[in-house]
């Protein structure tokens, strides 16, 4: 009973960040230096925060029209995390175009190899398009985003880019990517056991809170990171004025 109010409180705890990061991004009204990011959290607000749970009170937790929601959901929350993690690897290689178009290739080919990856799956179980092909593809996602943000952050320490706040985004995506990651793979270790899944239902919304508490510090605390070049030309110009 007080591990159900526990996870009861964690979920709900998420639902309430979603909305307050949602309310925020749209009070500072940054949204086109943000475009991707506002997007992805209004999207995790409205699958995540409103539409899973209205599904859920509706047809019940059993029910296989919650279960075959929550995973189409679930892969869409992929796709727009994998995108999010490319948009934050274009902004960090805002100066580096011959570096973007190395990353972009690389990007698109991890792509193609998860889909790949998920279609072999396909091919043993080919009458079970949704049981294993969804959520398969939805879990090599998930990992391909960890690797994939990993290598964002030693690349973010290693050109020491400037820009606080990609930097405290890039961290927030880590922690959730890492407990989804860890969850799924107790998981399987244990074909899931018990243990591994109860461990699983602590694990991952505490992982989201940490996401979600990150990236609202992010958006508050750390300010906007200025080109250069506009730096520049706003120097220049306020040199002509004073001349004149």
């Amino acid at each position: 009973m007080t591990d159900q109010i526990l996870i009861h409180g964690l979920q709900y705890g998420i639902y309430v960040l979603e909305g307050a990061l949602c309310l925020l991004l749209a009070k500072q009204g940054a949204w086109r230096s943000r475009l991707g990011f506002c997007v992805y959290v209004t999207l995790l607000f409205v699958l995540d925060g409103v539409a899973r749970p209205a599904v859920l009170d509706h047809f019940g937790r059993t029910s296989m029209q919650f279960a075959y929601f929550y995973w189409l959901t679930d892969v869409a929350l992929a796709m727009g995390a994998f995108l999010l993690t490319c948009g934050f690897f274009r902004r960090a290689c805002a100066r580096e175009e011959k570096l973007w178009r190395f990353v972009r290739l690389l990007l698109i080919f991890v792509f193609v190899l998860v889909v790949a990856i998920s279609a072999l799956s396909l091919t043993r179980h080919y009458t079970q398009l949704y049981t294993v092909f969804i959520v398969e593809f939805s879990q090599n996602l998930y990992f391909s985003c960890l690797v994939l943000n990993t290598l964002l952050f030693v690349m973010i320490q290693q050109f020491a880019i400037e820009d606080d706040e990609l930097g405290l985004l890039v961290c927030g995506m880590g922690l959730q990517f890492a407990g989804e990651a860890a969850g799924l793979a107790l998981l399987h270790l244990t074909s899931g056991g018990d243990f591994a899944r109860e461990l699983f239902s602590f694990l991952n919304p505490i992982c989201t809170l940490g996401m979600l508490i990150t990236w609202i510090y992010a958006v508050t605390k750390t300010p906007q990171s200025v080109p250069v070049d506009s730096l520049a030309g706003k120097q220049t110009a306020l040199a002509e004025a004073v001349l004149e």
